[in-house]
């Protein structure tokens, strides 16, 4: 049985545009459970103006899916994250060392606007490196800027692991992101994946990602974007570029 670890998902309820209940929270980590993955990390939205719950709601949602889902007798180990938006409230929380991250360790989650990359966000990435945070870009292949320029994602991979969305190497997500997340896996640009579930449904596109991964790199590179290079992250370092077969 594999052990993969997925380390984006939106599966703790009520809490952005991910889950809306415990029915849908219990399914989508069922889905996922079942595709594979012995470790789910919860990464809640965290942007203002849009999606900022407070920390104790998000470690109550998550106390309670974890007790329904060791209830309901999944296997899977839960963990929890966030999916932190470039912006002055996460840099704040960098400087205070108060960033949610995975586990509370170094690595964190965060994502970009898709139709403006930050200026100067290379330099911010290399000093967040040197300062022993382990950047962790959701979904590069969204980001208009990486669309045009793949050199892009080369260097700001340098200081961050490239995560791509497991559905948008389905085309689930847009043929612009499509090309672009293949782009980035066959160039050994994206050394992780996860799979970004906002619904049980979701695990059908998830699942085909995978299946693109195994027939274009083989075995063992499915196993090194979903288990080995997740959990060099976990440890706060950067992943190593999959081998294809």
């Amino acid at each position: 049985m594999a052990q993969y670890v997925d380390l984006h998902a939106h599966y703790l309820p009520a809490l952005d545009d991910g889950a809306t209940d415990r029915q849908m929270s219990l399914q989508m980590v069922r889905a996922v459970a079942a595709l594979g993955f012995s470790d789910l990390y919860a990464t809640p939205h965290q942007r203002s103006g849009m999606f900022m719950p407070a920390r104790t709601a998000i470690d109550a949602a998550f106390q309670m899916i974890r007790a329904d889902a060791a209830a309901a007798g999944v296997t899977a180990t839960l963990g929890l994250g966030a999916e932190n938006f470039w912006d002055d409230i996460l840099h704040k929380r960098l400087g205070e060392h108060s960033v949610p991250s995975y586990g509370g360790g170094v690595a964190f989650l965060f994502e970009v606007n898709p139709q403006l990359m930050p200026t100067g966000i290379e330099n911010e990435l290399f000093r967040l490196r040197v300062a022993g945070y382990l950047p962790v870009m959701a979904h590069p292949e969204r980001y208009v800027a990486v669309q045009r320029d793949y050199t892009l994602a080369e260097r700001l991979g340098r200081h961050a692991a490239m995560m791509v969305d497991l559905g948008a190497l389905d085309g689930a997500h847009g043929k612009a992101e499509m090309k672009t997340a293949r782009k980035l896996v066959l160039e050994g640009l994206a050394p992780v994946a996860a799979s970004d579930v906002h619904r049980p449904e979701d695990q059908t596109s998830v699942a085909a990602g995978m299946a693109w991964i195994r027939k274009q790199l083989g075995p063992a590179a499915l196993d090194g974007m979903l288990a080995e290079n997740p959990r060099r992250m976990l440890a706060g370092e950067l992943p190593e570029i999959p081998m294809a077969r």
